[in-house]
């Protein structure tokens, strides 16, 4: 139970940590994670069943989503079109790309197939497998951190409050926008390869609802740790994923108490997030902080950050 509910949301935390720099930092409605996050599932099972090794398929994932991301960002920034609708659009391609990717086939199995995972489980049980899933997020985590305290990080951490800012520095808002969401989409295809190797499979609906998910996973992350540095910000972003994970388990465990079904489980979630809009507005937060908060470092004693 424990070491599901870590596996998962380790897993899906990468992905929560792609929809925070997204929605929290440049303030982007980015829905391409639905079709970004199967398309990490689908390149890393295709990898795998071609002889490709697993670190250079998780590469793979990644340069996939961004990809994916790049599209969205391109047609926001060079046609002018909103960042719902360039989502959308980059969402329904997708589904298309991800099935020639599979061959045409909804639905791809490993469980044939010997993958790290596997491996991992023979000789240390699950909780070999939780570990790796705990040092990639960790890894993640801390390269995102050390990326958000350089001058490119920071200033893209501010593009999302205050846009005129940027042109200020001599920073160009859509080059910003774009290495964003490209970045953005990598780490959820990085999640959704991740996934596949827990599950033993990809399939093409696997990122329905996938973002629903992730802001759900957001915000409970926000009710467990409010700051404004960094460090702390990716931190809970990962707990709130495990939290997230531990609630939907133990509605499927208990759900049959209340006549509730795993058809539920979209409505529970919608319910959660507006939950969580409700105790943040009444936890005394300003707008502004709740739409957007800030990535920068506190400064040192003298000027220095």
């Amino acid at each position: 139970m424990i070491e599901g509910i870590l596996i998962e949301g380790f897993a899906y935390g990468i992905m929560v940590l792609g929809v925070f720099i997204s929605f929290r930092i440049l303030n982007f409605a980015d829905l391409t994670v639905d079709g970004s996050f199967p398309l990490g599932s689908a390149i890393m099972v295709v990898a795998l069943l071609n002889g490709v090794p697993t670190p250079f398929a998780f590469f793979l994932a990644f340069a996939g989503g961004c990809g994916a991301g790049l599209i969205t960002a391109l047609i926001h920034t060079r046609l002018k079109v909103p960042d719902l609708l360039s989502g959308i659009l980059t969402m329904t391609m997708l589904y298309s790309i991800n099935l020639r990717i599979m061959g045409n086939r909804a639905n791809i199995s490993l469980l044939r197939f010997d993958t790290i995972f596997t491996s991992l489980r023979a000789g240390y049980g699950m909780w070999g497998v939780v570990f790796f899933c705990f040092l990639i997020a960790v890894f993640i985590k801390i390269i995102l951190d050390l990326f958000f305290h350089t001058d490119y990080g920071l200033t893209m951490g501010a593009l999302g409050a205050n846009p005129q800012l940027v042109i200020s520095q001599g920073m160009n808002p859509d080059v910003l926008k774009i290495s964003g969401i490209a970045l953005s989409n990598g780490l959820t295809a990085i999640g959704g390869a991740l996934t596949a190797l827990y599950q033993g499979f990809s399939d093409v609906g696997l990122g329905t609802g996938i973002i629903v998910l992730g802001l759900a996973s957001l915000m409970l992350g926000e009710l467990i740790i409010r700051s404004n540095r960094i460090e702390l910000i990716t931190l809970r972003v990962l707990l709130g994923s495990i939290l997230y994970r531990a609630l939907m388990y133990f509605a499927r465990i208990y759900g049959y108490r209340i006549n509730m079904t795993p058809n539920d489980f979209k409505l529970i979630t919608g319910l959660l997030i507006i939950i969580c809009i409700i105790l943040s507005k009444t936890g005394g937060l300003s707008r502004k902080r709740r739409e957007h908060p800030r990535v920068f470092p506190k400064p040192k004693p003298g000027g220095q950050r």
